[in-house]
């Protein structure tokens, strides 16, 4: 750290775990309870929405979503997820985390209720309804990853930072379980309220039509958390690194820590002006200082979390798909479309609170003791060797004796994303990179991330029924495999101040703001040479 850093940077850095730290981590994270429960809600009911609007007039079999539309509906928000990270993380870096966060909140609010309100005349005008609200649904989304993670890493303590971050990405797992129990207890009401014949008896009886608003009270769920968070987050105040090392405002950095900290934090306008004089981190993004200083970091937050979403969004969109062909589901045409949705949310809700959650919260647990290195390559390691082992023996794993071990090992993948990559590829990025091009850069890594959950959203649903479950596993081990490698180009940033992680305080080293500094390249090492 530099000799002249900012005492509010570095009553933030020492500040003891307080009162606020948890209110931050709450009010961040219910944004990230929401975009899980919207990103994931879908593929609980896309069945039903088969069953509703594609069925044929006196078919015996249920009706299913064209393989076009059914990967549209899946990927759209995706595609708005994707654009979402890359604009608000830049929005967040030139207007500031907070006036952007308001913008974010909202917009998953209103798309969430519109994605349940979608309408037409005919089946293929209310998929387009849903996939266009579902599009600006994900772009809200998108905006919460970069400034959700900077927000949180700029307000916490060196020590804990790790844990305070990892736990507001770990609402995610709440947001997937409540996802799953919302379609048991919306399916049971109405199951049990509009009772229809076994799919045997009638095929278009089993589809009762009070089964349409199934899926849009489950699609439209999602508003509440937010509607209710939004308050809370336009009351916090902006984050003190943005507003004395980006905004130039050091009064009121230590005016706003002086409050959330509880202790007295003095205004120091004239170190501010030195910082400033001295030019530090001037350089632009992608601009030669900034690849040889940040580029391999940057490569590798974005390349692990594209390989990593490549195979954690695979199996959650379509674990419906997965445990039908195991038969752990049964077929379609043996029950009624609420008792599928019924089906389908129990499953996912047993899959989360068995090992999603749990993952997540292993990782805020041991994170700044382990590391974020280690965690990530572990991680990545065990879903390599968890999805050969499914893959490998596939047939064995689908005799009906086995099904309970294919569930059992399919969940211990789930476990080690959340234990692991899913989580760290999250933290690193709001933790490494300049103040002023913090949240743009991990809109960066997230958005390389969303593009993966595209190939696995749309490239599942084509691999799957082109060459099979089995060898669609075998390439998803592949792609975990390819995340070990590449993790070795991010750097540890355990226990470190964001100044020296980014160079921000490299002055009293005698380096400037363009020649690279040797020491931090030594500090940020993360494999033996």
């Amino acid at each position: 750290m530099a000799k002249d850093q900012l005492q509010v940077l570095n009553a933030l850095d020492v500040a003891k775990t307080q009162w606020y730290h948890f209110t931050a981590i709450v009010i961040a994270g219910m944004g990230f309870f929401t975009d899980a429960y919207d990103l994931f809600c879908i593929s609980l009911v896309t069945k039903l929405l088969g069953r509703l609007y594609y069925q044929v007039e006196g078919s015996k079999d249920p009706g299913s979503l064209p393989s076009n539309v059914s990967a549209a509906v899946n990927g759209v928000a995706f595609c708005g997820t994707l654009s979402g990270q890359l604009f608000f993380g830049w929005l967040g870096d030139k207007m500031g985390r907070k006036r952007v966060y308001g913008m974010t909140l909202m917009l998953m609010v209103i798309c969430s209720i519109a994605s349940g309100l979608s309408f037409g005349k005919d089946p293929k005008s209310v998929m387009a309804t849903l996939c266009f609200f579902r599009f600006w649904l994900g772009f809200g989304i998108g905006g919460d990853y970069p400034l959700s993670a900077t927000i949180m890493s700029e307000y916490a303590n060196k020590k804990t930072r790790g844990a305070f971050i990892a736990a507001v990405f770990a609402m995610q797992g709440f947001g997937i379980l409540a996802g799953g129990m919302v379609a048991i207890i919306v399916s049971t009401a109405f199951r049990a309220k509009f009772p229809a014949p076994a799919y045997e008896v009638d095929a278009a009886a089993s589809v009762v039509p009070e089964a349409d608003y199934v899926w849009r009270i489950i699609v439209m769920f999602g508003a509440l958390p937010a509607l209710l968070t939004y308050y809370w987050r336009m009351k916090m105040p902006e984050t003190a690194r943005y507003t004395a090392l980006v905004a130039k405002n050091a009064k009121q950095a230590a005016a706003d820590m002086s409050k959330v900290l509880q202790v007295a934090v003095e205004a120091e306008p004239v170190i501010l002006e030195q910082i400033s004089q001295k030019g530090e981190n001037d350089f632009g993004l992608f601009s030669k200082a900034f690849l040889r200083r940040h580029g391999l970091p940057l490569l590798g937050t974005a390349s692990t979390w594209f390989l990593l979403d490549i195979a954690f969004y695979s199996q959650n969109l379509f674990q419906k798909d997965i445990f039908t062909a195991i038969g752990w589901i049964p077929k379609a045409k043996t029950m009624s479309a609420l008792e599928e949705v019924f089906r389908i949310g129990r499953a996912q809700t047993l899959i989360a609170l068995c090992s999603t959650v749990p993952g997540y919260w292993f990782t805020v647990a041991f994170i700044d003791k382990l590391g974020r290195f280690v965690i990530q390559i572990m991680g990545f390691f065990f879903m390599t060797v968890f999805m050969f082992a499914l893959a490998i023996p596939y047939h064995h794993w689908t005799l009906p004796a086995n099904r309970l071990g294919f569930v059992v090992m399919y969940s211990l993948t789930f476990f080690f994303a959340n234990f692991g990559p899913n989580a760290t590829t999250f933290v690193v990025p709001a933790e490494i990179f300049p103040a002023r091009l913090r949240s743009t850069c991990h809109g960066i890594s997230a958005a390389a991330g969303k593009a993966g959950a595209m190939v696995g959203a749309f490239g599942f649903q084509y691999a799957e029924k082109g060459f099979g479950v089995r060898n669609t596993l075998i390439v998803l081990g592949v792609v975990n495999f390819l995340g070990v490698l590449f993790t070795c180009l991010v750097p540890e940033s355990k226990g470190k101040s964001l100044e020296d992680l980014s160079g921000e305080g490299e002055e009293e080293n005698g380096t400037t703001a363009t020649e690279p500094k040797q020491l931090v390249s030594h500090e940020l090492r993360t494999v033996p040479v």
